[in-house]
């Protein structure tokens, strides 16, 4: 009995623990300088966090989008990435999920992102679409430099929309993502992946195969150079004539871990629509 009761307070606190973090991820507040923005897709009020540029750089401002994870805000990454205080010169835009079924989640009680095309009726792509033409026009933003970034769910969204918005994109950054289908005829793309040696969730084995697909997909070399580092995350680089592939590869788990959004913020900056 006394083991039963034990059993039971811890599955009753890990529960409450739990409830308490749901608790955070939806009261979160984005970073000052950002508005919530909504659009009719398909009928549905769509969402995103958006924050323009805090400072006139010397071209029109690039464009970052940054998708969260299942279960997760735009709220919360907008205020935990730490990324919009790194390129205060571009627009930044954190799109809300809506409830997305997934092998850990049948239910779909949980916010992401579809994960193959077709899916949802493409719902999110569509969404994407709408972002992005309104974005362009609304902050003059230049279309030669709109980038994705992504952690779990939104990393396999950002390999989707290499799947089927490549001409929309100059570099993708996928965090803890994976690539759902097998790349083919896809224009090459600038890919910095940051994976971690213990992901329960997402599968460091499977997150090295997606990196050999994108470096096979690009033509890249087969050996890599370090290429940049911030604090203890190393990246290393494959080159191509077309587009490079970057593995950022940490002894962590299923996490967004420190010094990501220096590099992936480097990453970006080195590319343009020319280096494509």
């Amino acid at each position: 009995m006394r083991l039963a009761s034990c059993l039971l307070l811890l599955v009753l606190s890990a529960a409450s623990q739990g409830q308490g973090k749901l608790r955070e991820l939806i009261s979160a507040k984005p970073p000052e300088g950002c508005v919530e923005r909504a659009w009719d897709v398909g009928g549905v009020k769509r969402t995103a966090i958006v924050r323009a540029p805090l400072t006139k750089g010397e071209a029109r401002p690039p464009v970052v989008f940054g998708w969260h994870g299942h279960y997760g805000t735009a709220a919360r990454v907008a205020g935990s990435w730490d990324i919009t205080k790194l390129w205060p010169e571009a627009v930044f835009v954190f799109p809300q999920g809506l409830p997305t079924a997934t092998i850990n989640d049948p239910s779909g009680k949980g916010n992401g992102w579809q994960t193959k095309q077709g899916a949802q009726e493409d719902r999110d792509l569509k969404f994407f679409d709408a972002m992005l033409a309104d974005v362009l026009k609304d902050y003059g933003a230049d279309a030669g430099r709109v980038y994705s970034l992504g952690h779990s769910n939104g990393g396999v969204f950002t390999y989707l929309l290499w799947q089927t918005r490549a001409d929309k994109f100059t570099a993708i950054a996928p965090v803890a993502g994976v690539i759902t289908s097998r790349l083919k005829d896809v224009a090459p793309m600038p890919v910095l992946h940051v994976a971690g040696r213990k992901d329960a969730i997402v599968k460091f084995a499977r997150q090295q195969t997606s990196i050999a697909a994108a470096r096979k997909a690009n033509g890249c070399v087969e050996e890599s150079k370090p290429w940049a580092q911030a604090g203890e995350l190393k990246g290393e680089i494959w080159t191509s004539d077309k587009a490079p592939v970057v593995a950022v590869i940490h002894e962590g788990g299923h996490e967004f871990p420190k010094g990501a959004s220096e590099l992936i913020v480097r990453f970006f900056k080195e590319r343009s629509v020319k280096a494509r």
